[in-house]
């Protein structure tokens, strides 16, 4: 009795071991099906999908004809998949003759990339290594996007350059980087243990978010259209390099726009590089010196002030300001003179022509600080102008506390406040348009890939008047007619039409912020024309032309040329287009027309101004 006693006792506990087993292995099933299926299936799918990539086609940029300036062309990469080769030097060796490569090139990129699963053997492999090299094991060819720039050197600190890996690192390239890149995408596929492709399926979804992408593929990007013009920025080009080479400078820079859109149509900056090779090229090269570069203007800087005092009223168009016969001094702004000789009586027209000091300064006094800095900040500088481009620096314009006796009298002519080119022109810009509001920009449009096209260009035009329209008008027609006709800026005349200008030479710190340097200038010209009815507007500036060449440093002398250079160009090119400018008036009429205003005018000249100007008086 005994004996079956245990004998039951023991299938009993075997019993319930197995009952408790089974309800183990229930729980378990219940466990891996209800709270873990999610993570394991997951887990599966890893295993046996496998994920190809597809990069979008990055967009194009173009000019405002529709040529290009950068795109994006289909290239064959041949990969390695490390995992599935089990003898990388035999691989290598059967690959090194089909793609023209050391065998043992081939095996360091393969054993280097270690788990990654994905070695880059050769880019741009053509068509027949691509077929041969496809047969081995372990070996694979995808396609990729390489970015061209078939314009070179023409405009590489406007359009850019991009990384090996197609992300946008200068220029429009890098300020639109988002909207060209487009979205990408990645096909799935099953795959055996080796990672090879077994079914592939019709599912994509996008790398980064994980949401399926419209038609199953990915987005290109946006096309971005320029306003530059490919025409104007070749000639513009090479007449900066002749000048920029011939006096051994620093720096040189040029930009033409359209005075009544704020268009750029050409904006060169010298060194240059090529973008296809930038990341080749000497860093110091990609800045961009028109909207980088921050200099105290100098004469340059003169009209904009005249055209403020002509605003308010406290000079006008035909009384004469005494100019001290090139020896002003008093107390409280020290003294100053005259760059050559010095002048008696002058009007403010004859002050712009022969660029004087001295009238500047007095006109500065009359102003006075709150009035000559409100409308220094209206004609925006002392700000970013906003031009789609990065870097852009925004000078300075010290508020009216920092300011003093000196201040009130060198800023009229250009000294203590720094400046940008992309300031400058929209300054004239706004003075070619009759005082409107003008605001520079370089994108006029963009395409999305479904070829809709969007409008980019600011909403500025017609908003207001910086200075009234006759104020602006004289100015351009009159006062800097009177610059490149019997003035500063003579080098820059034209035959066939007639250009208003005016010349500067800023002269640059030390580096120690001790002074000025000595022989280190800023020569600069700013031109327009037809002077009537403005087409366009030109800076140039050249930084630190070597004056031990003997052959001048003033803007009127090396910049000049230049600038009268460029217009003619640019108006022959732009005329060949769409015709003469409507009212386009030539130089021989315009100088008739001053002639008889002269005339009228000479019989109502005011009052001579007194040598001793007090400060801020009218």
């Amino acid at each position: 009795m005994g004996y079956r006693l245990k004998s039951v006792r023991v299938i009993i506990f075997f019993m319930v071991l197995i009952v408790a087993a089974f309800l183990a292995l229930a729980w378990r099933c219940f466990q891996l099906q209800y709270y873990q299926g999610d993570h394991y299936s997951d887990v599966c799918l890893q295993q046996k999908r496998g994920y190809s990539p597809q990069l979008p086609r990055r967009g194009v940029v173009l000019d405002c004809r529709g040529r290009v300036l950068a795109a994006s062309n289909a290239i064959r990469v041949i990969f390695a998949e490390p995992r599935t080769i089990k003898d990388p030097k035999e691989t290598s060796n059967s690959l090194a003759p089909i793609l023209d490569m050391g065998a043992h090139e081939i095996c360091k990129l393969i054993v280097d990339s270690g788990n990654s699963g994905f070695a880059r053997i050769k880019t741009g492999a053509e068509p027949s290594q691509c077929t041969a090299a496809s047969r081995l094991r372990g070996i694979g060819v995808q396609y990729d996007w390489r970015r061209h720039y078939p314009m070179g050197r023409l405009a590489p600190h406007v359009v850019g350059f991009t990384s090996v890996d197609n992300r946008g690192l200068g220029g429009i390239e890098f300020q639109y980087d988002a909207e060209l890149r487009g979205t990408p995408a990645r096909s799935v596929f099953l795959a055996d243990v080796y990672r090879r492709p077994i079914h592939r399926a019709p599912v994509t979804d996008d790398l980064e978010t994980g949401e399926n992408v419209r038609n199953g593929l990915a987005v290109d990007g946006h096309g971005i259209i320029l306003t530059l013009d490919a025409a104007i920025q070749q000639f513009v080009r090479a007449e900066l390099l002749k000048q920029y080479e011939s006096y051994e400078a620093e720096s040189a820079l040029a930009v033409v726009a359209d005075p009544k859109t704020g268009a750029i149509l050409a904006m060169v900056s010298l060194p240059d590089f090529d973008s296809a090779e930038a990341r080749h090229a000497d860093p110091n090269m990609f800045c961009n010196h028109a909207i980088t570069d921050q200099y105290e203007p100098g004469s340059i800087f003169k009209p904009v002030v005249a055209a403020i005092a002509l605003d308010v009223g406290v000079v006008n168009r035909q009384e004469k300001i005494f100019c001290e016969n090139g020896n002003y001094r008093g107390k409280g702004f020290g003294r100053i003179g005259e760059y050559r000789r010095g002048f008696g009586d002058l009007t403010v027209r004859e002050i712009l022509a022969h660029s004087s000091n001295i009238g500047m300064a007095k006109i500065g006094q009359r102003l006075g600080k709150e009035r000559l800095h409100e409308g220094l900040e209206l004609f925006g500088f002392g700000k970013k102008v906003g031009i789609e481009l990065p870097g852009e620096a925004k000078g300075s314009l010290w508020p009216t506390s920092q300011w003093n006796g000196y201040s009130i009298t060198r800023i009229p002519f250009g000294q203590e406040v720094s400046v940008t080119a992309i300031q400058l022109v929209r300054a004239f810009c706004i003075l070619a348009n009759e005082g409107r509001v003008v605001q520079p920009h370089l994108v006029k449009a963009t395409v999305d890939a479904t070829g809709s096209m969007t409008d980019a260009r600011p909403r500025t035009l017609g908003l207001g008047y910086i200075v009234k329209r006759d104020i602006a008008k004289w100015i351009v027609t009159e006062a800097m007619v009177g610059v490149v006709n019997e003035g500063t800026g003579t080098r820059a005349k034209l035959e066939k039409w007639q250009v208003f200008g005016k010349s500067g030479t800023g002269q640059l710190a030390k580096s120690d912020g001790g002074g000025y340097a000595e022989d280190a200038y800023v020569a600069s010209f700013v031109a327009g024309a037809p002077a009537e009815d403005p087409r366009i507007v030109v800076l140039v500036s050249i930084r630190k032309p070597n004056v031990e060449l003997g052959k001048g440093y003033t803007g009127g002398v090396v910049a000049a040329p230049v600038a009268g250079a460029i217009v003619q160009k640019t108006l022959e090119y732009l005329e060949s287009l769409h015709g003469p400018a409507p009212r386009q008036v030539r130089r021989r009429d315009i100088a008739l027309g001053l002639e008889r205003r002269s005339a009228d005018h000479s019989a109502a000249i005011g009052p001579r101004i007194d040598a001793e100007v007090a400060t801020g008086a009218r």
